[in-house]
């Protein structure tokens, strides 16, 4: 910037008393939809909490009943805690070597590369 230019910003918003409608620039659709087993594509993440690690698995689309049944199941194998908070299981410690083997035999598919 050479002298005598002024940089023109503008920062903050405009307030008005109108309501906006929001567009979503999502281009595909999540379907809350319950699905057999075969036709969900699961994923893995890890999280850290409070310095220890988390597994997530998911995202299930299964009955919370079965779901329920399915995490204790899992829950006993693997012998550690878990949980199902929307649609995801959590699982205390790193386990995705140990619970992806279980998952195939209940018939679940992951998506390439996890």
């Amino acid at each position: 910037m050479g002298r005598g230019k002024k940089l023109d910003l503008f920062i903050g918003a405009d307030i008005d008393d109108s309501w906006a409608e929001v567009q979503s620039s999502r281009k595909t659709k999540v379907s809350h939809e319950i699905q057999e087993p075969a036709k969900h594509f699961l994923v893995f993440q890890k999280e850290k909490r409070r310095g220890k690690t988390v597994t997530l698995v998911g995202e299930f689309h299964i009955v919370k009943d079965e779901a329920s049944t399915l995490l204790k199941m899992l829950k006993k194998k693997l012998g550690c805690g878990g949980s199902f908070k929307e649609n995801w299981m959590e699982f205390q410690g790193e386990l995705k070597e140990k619970i992806r083997p279980l998952l195939i035999k209940e018939g679940f598919r992951f998506k390439h590369g996890h």
